[in-house]
This record gives structure tokens, C-alpha cells and sequence, in this order.
């Protein structure tokens, strides 16, 4: 139990420096949160947990692949920001596309024999 909060707490205090240090540099918050942070973290904790290397890779070679439909919340939400939609009505637009994007990406790579 002890080592499931320590997870949870290292993981919660990077989210909120990333969001600190945001406040007061935009480019110094975007370069922290492009980094694979919470893939790196998810890494490192499967490894302590299972030591299966085999299952790292899977996730990494997952996370690689759904990246690609992600990159669509970081273009469609500042460019509805810029369009004066809302914040909120801007998020959910841009995440909706993004999930609906996930998806046909699963699609995709099934087709191709790509199994996430």
C-alpha cells in the first residue's frame, strides 16, 4: 500500500510542476510536458512491479502508435481557442476528435496486423 501512494504521489507532483512552472514560462512548461514523462514513469513502475520487459515493449510500441491521433488535441484546441470558442466547449471538441481518432487508428492497425 505504502508503495502504491508513493507512486501516485511522484506521479501527482510532477503533473503539478509541470502546471507550476507553466504559470510563469509557457516554453519552459511545454518543453516539460512534451517530455514522455508519464510514459518514462509507467516504464520504470511496470518494470519494479513485473520485470516483464516483453510487456514495456508492448506499451511502448502502443504508445507510439496512438501518439499520432493525439497530436489532434494539440492542433485543434489552440486553433479553437483562437476562434474565440470557449475553453470547455474548445477541450471537449478537441478531445472528441482525438478519441474518435483513437479509434480509427486501432482500426487502421488491425488492418495492417498491428496489434496494440
Amino acid at each position: 500500500m505504502v508503495y502504491y501512494i508513493l507512486k501516485v504521489l511522484v506521479s501527482s507532483v510532477i503533473i503539478v510542476l509541470i502546471s507550476e512552472i507553466s504559470k510563469r514560462s509557457s516554453m519552459a512548461g511545454s518543453i516539460l510536458a512534451s517530455l514522455p514523462l508519464m510514459s518514462l514513469m509507467a516504464f520504470i513502475w511496470m518494470y519494479i512491479d513485473t520485470k516483464d520487459v516483453q510487456k514495456i515493449s508492448s506499451l511502448s510500441s502502443g504508445i507510439f502508435w496512438l501518439v499520432i491521433p493525439s497530436l489532434l488535441l494539440f492542433i485543434l484546441l489552440p486553433y479553437l481557442l483562437k476562434k474565440q470558442v470557449s475553453f470547455w466547449w474548445a477541450l471537449g471538441v478537441s478531445t472528441s476528435v482525438m478519441v474518435l481518432f483513437y479509434f480509427i487508428m486501432i482500426f487502421v492497425l488491425k488492418k495492417f496486423g498491428i496489434k496494440l
